[in-house]
This record gives C-alpha cells, sequence and structure tokens, in this order.
C-alpha cells in the first residue's frame, strides 16, 4: 500500500498542471457586470477575437448588469474556478463600491484573483449644450451661481463617477445633485436628453457626440492632455488640483482558478496588448491598451480603495 501511495504522489502533484495543459476545452465566457456600450464592455470587446486567437477557443462576452455590478460579479466569484468564466472588472466596482458599502456579499479583493490590467483611460468631464459653460471653470462659476439647481449622473453609488464628482464637490465647494443609474449608457441617454447636466466618464461611449456637438467636454483629468481630445484643456491647465480617476479594466478569475491557468492568460493578454493593431483600435476609442500584471493590479486595488474610503468619509456618502 505504501509503495502504490508513494507512485500515485507524482500523479496527484502533476494534477493542476495537466489540467491546465488541457485548458481551454471550450469557450472562455467574460463576464461584463454592466450594459453593453460602457467602458468596460469595450476593454472586453477589445480582447475577445486577439485572445481567442492565441488560446485556440472562442472568447465570448456576456452582459450582466444590475445591483450597482453586484450581479455580475457574483456571477463571476461563484462560476467554477476553471479558467473558462473570468470577469472583466471595473475599477470603480473594485475599488470604489467596496468603499461606499462595504464588503458584505463579497470582497473583489478576497473573491477575485487579478490576472492581469487591460486597458486605461483618464476621465473626460462634460456638459450638457445647455449649460453655459465651455471650460471647467466656467463650470464651476456657473453651479456656484445656481446651487442644487444641477444635476450630475453616474453609472451608481461608489462608482468613479459618484466619488469623482463627489471629490470636485468638497474641493470646489458646488452643489450638484447626484442621480443614480444603472450604467453608462443610461447616463448618456440622460445626458443627451438634459435631465442632468453634468458628468465625467472615460471617452470611449461619448467621443461622437462631443464631435457632432450634442455634449460638450469641459477637462480632462489627466497630467497631459488626452490624445483624442488634445483641445480639451486639463484640470490643472484650468488651476483645478487633478482628481485621480483613471478608469482602468482589469482581467480578474474566480478564487481557486489553477496558477499555470493564470500564468498563461496574463502572459497572453502582455502579447495581445502589445500588437499595435490592438493599440490603435484602443486609442481610436479614446482609451489605452495598458498592460499591468497581476501583482500591479492588486497593489492599485488596495490603494485606491483606501483613498477612495477617506473620500466617503469626508463627503459623508451612505449606501443607498
Amino acid at each position: 500500500m505504501r509503495r502504490r501511495a508513494v507512485l500515485a504522489a507524482p500523479a496527484l502533484l502533476l494534477a493542476p498542471a495537466a489540467r491546465a495543459q488541457a485548458w481551454p476545452s471550450r469557450p472562455v465566457t467574460l463576464i461584463v457586470a454592466s450594459p453593453a456600450g460602457g467602458g468596460t464592455d469595450f476593454a472586453a470587446r477589445l480582447i475577445t477575437e486577439p485572445l481567442g486567437q492565441r488560446l485556440g477557443q472562442s472568447v465570448i462576452v456576456e452582459n450582466r448588469p444590475g445591483g450597482n455590478g453586484a450581479i455580475g460579479m457574483l456571477a463571476a466569484i461563484r462560476a467554477r474556478p476553471d479558467g473558462h468564466t473570468l470577469l472583466v472588472g471595473y475599477s470603480g466596482t473594485l475599488t470604489g463600491k467596496p468603499a461606499v458599502e462595504g464588503v458584505a456579499d463579497y470582497d473583489p479583493a478576497k473573491d477575485l484573483l487579478p490576472i492581469a490590467q487591460i486597458t486605461n483611460s483618464p476621465q473626460v468631464m462634460m456638459v450638457h449644450p445647455s449649460v453655459p459653460a465651455a471650460t471647467l471653470t466656467e463650470f464651476v462659476a456657473h453651479a456656484k451661481a445656481h446651487p442644487g439647481k444641477l444635476n450630475y449622473g453616474s453609472s451608481g453609488n461608489g462608482s468613479l463617477h459618484h466619488l469623482g464628482c463627489e471629490l470636485l464637490k468638497l474641493r470646489t465647494g458646488i452643489d450638484i445633485v447626484h442621480v443614480p443609474y444603472r450604467g453608462t449608457g443610461e447616463t448618456i441617454t440622460d445626458l443627451l436628453a438634459g435631465r442632468i447636466q453634468f458628468y465625467m466618464n472615460s471617452p470611449p461611449p461619448v467621443l461622437a457626440f462631443f464631435k457632432d456637438g450634442r455634449l460638450r467636454p469641459v477637462a480632462t483629468t489627466g497630467e497631459e492632455r488626452h490624445r483624442a481630445l488634445p483641445e480639451v484643456p486639463t484640470m490643472m491647465e484650468q488651476g483645478f488640483a487633478p482628481i485621480p480617476i483613471d478608469s482602468w479594466f482589469p482581467l480578474l478569475a474566480p478564487v481557486g482558478t489553477p496558477a499555470p491557468i493564470l500564468a498563461r492568460l496574463q502572459q497572453e493578454l502582455r502579447t495581445v496588448l502589445a500588437d499595435p493593431g490592438v493599440q490603435r483600435r484602443a486609442e481610436e476609442a479614446g482609451t489605452f491598451a495598458a498592460f499591468a500584471d497581476a501583482g500591479s493590479v492588486a497593489t492599485r486595488m488596495a490603494r485606491e480603495t483606501a483613498a477612495w474610503t477617506g473620500v466617503v468619509k469626508q463627503a459623508g456618502i451612505r449606501p443607498d
């Protein structure tokens, strides 16, 4: 019996590696915890085709919106950890939402394993054309002259749009009213209709509306002007301290996913995101293909969660 156990031990040690070598054995699903049309959806669809080619299997996107990201997040967390169901995460859901709501239902830092960052983008602040402001300076002056009369939209309590605007309110003393939505698409629809007047988001979903004049950009949040919006001055150029609210979108896996699968995914993503065609497609949409490894993603999640927790306390933000 002891001899059989000794002979069996190497097979047990090799089992995870063997499973990883057989992966993927069927299509890989990328869960997006928001509706189609937003930055998370774009990040997911940016990599589906090239990643699928490298893996030898189809990679498909499954939008699972609702619950301010909770439905999709829980679906990914509870998925079988075999590398066939992954999550394309959004920094607001991964860092802002826990800062506002705590981690009663799930903790992204403990219940998901980072694989790599896909895209990163500074935000653009925008107004409906009915607002008489062409710059952030003019918007702040207009908001101060009309306290409580202007609405700003977000994709939910704890989203970067929400926390970023609350930080702007703290720094400038303006009084604008928060109107939360279920996702970027609904927010933009109401902004176009004039039901809200101010919004900040990553450029991909709104670039076309800037070009046709239906929305007006007033500032970008990066240290340098955004390459897709070279005519729009940064917050710093207008005398405002920058707000650190880059939208960034990592790929994550359920806890228990074998390490060899995680390592291969990270390596394949590094290759995919270095492709000039992928980089060009991202930049044309107003964002940037920006690989960062698993350790960097975990560090950034922890740092930004701590920072937003401070904003939440200072602004007195409470869960819905």
